[in-house]
């Protein structure tokens, strides 16, 4: 099973093609990027309205972009939060005014967003949030604290789960609250080191006396409602992109075992099958999933699949280097930070793979439940 491309769809990929290649290689940062796809109405391909900047494509069209943006070596996306999970559910559930302050910005990538929906006791369990937001006039007063925010500390606003009911419990009296980052002295951005030496996730602390949010998506109390419509935009084309990206790893991974000699190993030539295979496999199952909605199930096979094969895979690119996969591309210094080459960085940064995300016990615990109709996992009161 593959894509149908008409006609007009090679066209278009032409068309996408001619543009990477003139303008991703001179981008400056990722900022900068983000204006220059905005410039040119490639931000909101996907949504299912125009009119703020953007253009928007067919199914098959959003494929062709995913697919030649990863296939180009185009710079990383730091406008990915703002463009496929916040413009999508202000679609949904925004007001029109919402839309016409929020959806250009985004559209002109001229604004970056993070998302505050974890916390230190409320990860995977969502419903469990204890970051509180209490209405003073036109504005919410937030206090709390979140976790694991990815590029908070690039972005200019945040979207933040909050308990506006005291009293409430659970999924009852959230708000989902549009938070503006520029607030100095009322919120705190703490970057979180990782094991590869980064910080792209951070920790974002609300002081009560000062935090103040003034938009407020789907209306008070409704935040678990407009919540749980963005985790379903969490899945798309972005998915056959990301495994356009696992395609190059795995062909960089049998290139260093034919160069080393490791693929004489015959367990270690049907490991590198294996991940072939699995990946056409998941690929396949993209491609059928794809546009499909119901399927309460689908999102959690699909990430505890990529998931742990991605780990897998970084296993592998460290085992076919032998003892040299050990040594860092640098000599190391103790005043300096360490540096890692690729293979080692897919080594590290994929334990993450089976956590961020929804970890694998979640995922497991969504199809059982959802899926297979078990009993419904026992939760303590918030």
């Amino acid at each position: 099973m593959d894509f149908e491309f008409a006609a007009e769809d090679e066209v278009f990929r032409t068309e996408v093609r001619g543009w990477l290649a003139a303008h991703a290689g001179g981008a400056t940062d990722r900022r900068t990027w983000e204006k220059t796809l905005g410039a040119a109405g490639w931000i909101g391909l996907g949504w299912p309205e125009s009119g703020y900047g953007n253009r928007t494509g067919t199914l098959t069209q959003q494929v062709v972009w995913a697919e030649e943006y990863a296939r180009s070596g185009a710079p990383p996306r730091s406008g990915h939060i703002g463009e496929n999970l916040l413009a999508p559910t202000l679609l949904a559930h925004g007001s029109a005014e919402h839309k016409r302050r929020f959806l250009p910005p985004v559209a002109a990538g001229e604004e970056l967003w993070c998302q505050g929906y974890s916390e230190p006791g409320a990860g995977s369990d969502l419903a469990g949030i204890r970051t509180s937001a209490v209405r003073e006039g036109t504005s919410y007063r937030i206090t709390g604290q979140k976790i694991w925010t990815s590029l908070a500390h690039e972005a200019d606003w945040c979207f933040v789960l909050a308990r506006t009911e005291p009293d409430s419990r659970r999924h009852h009296g959230l708000s989902f609250l549009l938070v503006p980052m520029d607030q100095p002295g009322r919120i705190e951005v703490r970057p979180i080191r990782q094991l590869t030496g980064t910080s792209d996730f951070n920790e974002v602390f609300f002081d009560g006396a000062l935090a103040r949010a003034e938009h407020v998506v789907g209306g008070a109390g409704q935040g678990w409602r407009v919540a749980m419509s963005l985790l379903g935009f969490e899945r798309g084309v972005s998915t056959l992109a990301q495994q356009i990206g696992f395609a190059e790893e795995l062909a960089r991974v049998v290139r260093t075992a034919l160069r080393t000699g490791a693929a004489d190993d015959p367990v270690v030539r049907a490991r590198l099958v294996r991940q072939w295979a699995e990946l056409r496999t998941m690929r396949w199952n993209a491609l059928r999933t794809l546009g499909g909605s119901g399927d309460a199930g689908a999102p959690s096979a699909a990430k505890l699949l990529w998931a742990n094969w991605h780990q897998r895979l970084g296993e592998l690119a460290v085992q076919v280097r032998g003892a040299a996969a050990a040594a860092g591309p640098a000599d190391w210094s103790p005043s300096a930070p360490y540096e890692l080459d690729a293979d080692q960085h897919l080594f590290l940064f994929s334990r993450a793979d089976t956590i961020y995300g929804g970890s694998d016990q979640v995922q497991r615990t969504i199809i059982a439940e959802r899926v297979l109709g078990l009993p419904r996992e026992p939760k303590g009161v918030a």
